[in-house]
């Protein structure tokens, strides 16, 4: 009897033009945009050992609490998690950049305390097995802090953001998918939302398929 393998590749992402698009235009929208404030709300009062999935090039790393004594950093990109180990010599806490995929986590269940996802769920292939690991390697009570996007409350936004993930959007910005339900997402997952608030990126101005945020903490019960 065959069994599936959850055996993921070295560079299990591999985006390179897009990956370096996003190094510039996330660091813009850090100091321009006001997601730097977004990431220390997200962040805030964090302690022990963590894990973050998706890690990007690492713009979360500044922003971690004392409190926290290690930081698991899973970068699937090349590019980006080169960067990514950059950044973690700077941080002010411990920070271990690590390849692989949200989906198959290189780590043991149970070791860890907190779990962020960051602009990351938009993007993994599979979210309910990427949550399920995040369950796994959570302690019970462990907390699941995220930041994501997803689908629009109106109508007419909606329907442009389905259109949008059949067609042009995912191969454009790295495999990102605008219509999905995080908080949905989290929820079937076994997570329990303790608190959390939808809001706008960028809070005026026009609306992207992309503008429709959610940011919280729930608990692995």
């Amino acid at each position: 009897m065959s069994t599936r393998s959850t055996r993921v590749p070295r560079d299990a992402v591999h985006h390179p033009l897009f990956a370096r698009f996003y190094a510039r235009f996330s660091v813009s929208a850090d100091t321009k945009g006001g997601v730097g404030a977004l990431r220390t709300e997200l962040l805030t009062d964090l302690s022990g050992r963590v894990i973050e999935i998706g890690a990007g090039n690492g713009l979360n790393f500044a922003h971690y609490p004392g409190a926290v004594s290690e930081v698991v950093a899973i970068e699937p990109e090349r590019h980006l998690r080169q960067l990514a180990a950059e950044a973690a010599l700077r941080a002010d806490v411990p920070v271990d950049v690590v390849p692989g995929a949200a989906e198959a986590l290189p780590v043991k269940s149970e070791a860890f305390d907190a779990a962020v996802a960051s602009l990351v769920l938009c993007t993994v292939r599979d979210v309910p097995r990427a949550l399920a690991e995040l369950h796994r390697v959570l302690r019970p009570g462990g907390q699941l802090r995220f930041f994501e996007h997803g689908s629009a409350p109106t109508p007419g936004m909606a329907r442009a953001q389905r259109v949008l993930d059949r067609t042009v959007w995912p191969r454009l910005f790295g495999g990102c998918h605008t219509a999905r339900d995080p908080l949905a997402a989290i929820e079937a997952a076994g997570f329990e939302p303790l608190t959390y608030r939808h809001f706008l990126v960028p809070e005026e101005g026009p609306r992207f398929p992309s503008s429709y945020c959610v940011l919280g903490t729930a608990r692995r019960g």
